[in-house]
């Protein structure tokens, strides 16, 4: 079986310049990063700055030790949420710092500021983007893209994006936001898995106009090599503290949204976003689990140091969702139907996370839950939305 996919794609404001070579489907996934002879000769020479963090990698290296090695010329780093290092709880501000083992200064894009600043990049030829994405709305990092775009825009600076896999790529689904209820954790009109890589999210921002002011980012892809959006794939490193496991990842577009409401979705364990309880559930379901404070994972979670008891998916059976195309809400519905103090169900504390509007992006899901509303119903009033949305998207793909 052969499949066409893109090997090198050069974006410049709105021109697309596309190669394409025949490769067998047997073929290594290749990662942007992987494919260094595409990219280097564009950094020889220059001043070059990077977004990282602990997933910009190859093989095993950090991205940063390998091109310094190769005598590439980094002026410095940009850090997220989580710090370049990957060592800060979800949430937590960051501090600029410089690097213990390559002595590169590091700004952090989560703490004083959100974006490079004019003197950041006084000093910088051109930028790199490498951070591994899991394909979801309320995932920070494409926040941190398209303020990264912004900045290079702002500045004239190329911005070079090597592109990862999406883990949950097969998958586009939930409500598109609801831009009344944008947020630090949904800033863009697209649902909940959008089934895009970073590469491709880069250039639905730039086409879509979503960057301050409708600026367009001058950006050169390295794209991922022998992939397809079906394709399974596994992530060689974690991609965040509480993202620690293949099953959470694959999980996460359907457990995230339990932020939004009065239960612990496994913060303060071991395995987040794969098991659901609290203590109110006790003698209705019989798994139970004791979150605690684990530094740079969830320093505070809800219901410390309580036994909670509901849904344990650490072996469920991710398949399920591949062949469904679906995001879970059955278990969101089935918890709300059990719980026996329904209105605290969606009151989640003041100083916990967001409100569920926040969090699935709509308006009218609490009230279809409290409801009785079923799954299908709900379904149907995603469905305009969620059409158009895949029909925009169609135009950013770059891979089959």
């Amino acid at each position: 079986m052969k499949k066409w996919i893109i090997v090198m794609l050069m974006v410049m404001s709105s021109s697309v310049l596309v190669a394409r070579v025949e490769i067998s489907a047997a073929k290594a996934v290749l990662t942007g990063a992987d494919q260094t002879h595409l990219y280097l000769p564009l950094l020889k020479g220059k001043r070059v700055a990077m977004l990282a963090n602990p997933t910009t990698i190859i093989g095993t290296t950090h991205l940063v030790d390998s091109l310094q090695r190769l005598g590439v010329n980094i002026v410095k780093v940009f850090g997220p949420e989580h710090g370049f290092r990957g060592n800060a709880s979800a949430g937590t501000v960051v501090s600029d710092e410089t690097d213990s083992l390559t002595g590169i200064p590091i700004i952090s894009l989560y703490g004083k500021k959100n974006k490079p600043s004019k003197e950041d990049l006084a000093d910088v030829d051109i930028m790199i983007y490498d951070v591994q994405d899991v394909g979801v709305r309320f995932y920070t990092n494409i926040n941190a893209l398209v303020r990264l775009m912004e900045a290079c825009a702002e500045n004239e600076k190329e911005l070079l994006i090597l592109d990862r896999p999406n883990p949950n790529a097969y998958l586009v689904d939930g409500p598109v936001l609801d831009m009344k209820y944008r947020s630090g954790i949904g800033m863009f009109p697209i649902p909940m898995s959008h089934g895009l890589t970073i590469g491709e999210f880069a250039l639905m921002a730039n086409g879509e106009g979503w960057l301050t002011n409708k600026m367009k980012c001058n950006i050169r892809i390295i794209p991922v090599a022998n992939y397809d959006h079906d394709m399974p794939y596994t992530l060689p490193v974690k991609p965040s503290p509480n993202l620690n496991t293949q099953q959470a990842i694959m999980l996460y577009p359907s457990t995230c949204m339990f932020e939004g409401v009065y239960l612990n979705h496994g913060r303060g364990t071991y395995f987040p976003f794969t098991v659901l309880g609290s203590p109110e559930l006790k003698g209705i379901y019989s798994f139970s689990y004791t979150p605690t404070s684990i530094k740079g994972m969830a320093e505070k979670p809800l219901f410390m140091d309580q036994v909670c008891y509901g849904l344990d998916l650490r072996n469920y059976d991710v398949e399920q969702l591949r062949k469904s195309k679906k995001i879970n809400i059955s278990w969101i519905l089935e918890l709300y139907k059990a719980h026996p103090y329904k209105e605290k169900f969606f009151e989640r504390l003041s100083d916990q996370m967001n409100s569920i509007e926040v969090q699935i992006g709509v308006g009218e899901f609490r009230q279809q839950v409290i409801n009785g509303v079923s799954e299908e119903e709900i379904r149907k009033s995603w469905e305009l939305g969620l059409s158009a949305y895949k029909e925009m998207r169609k135009k950013y793909l770059l891979y089959p």
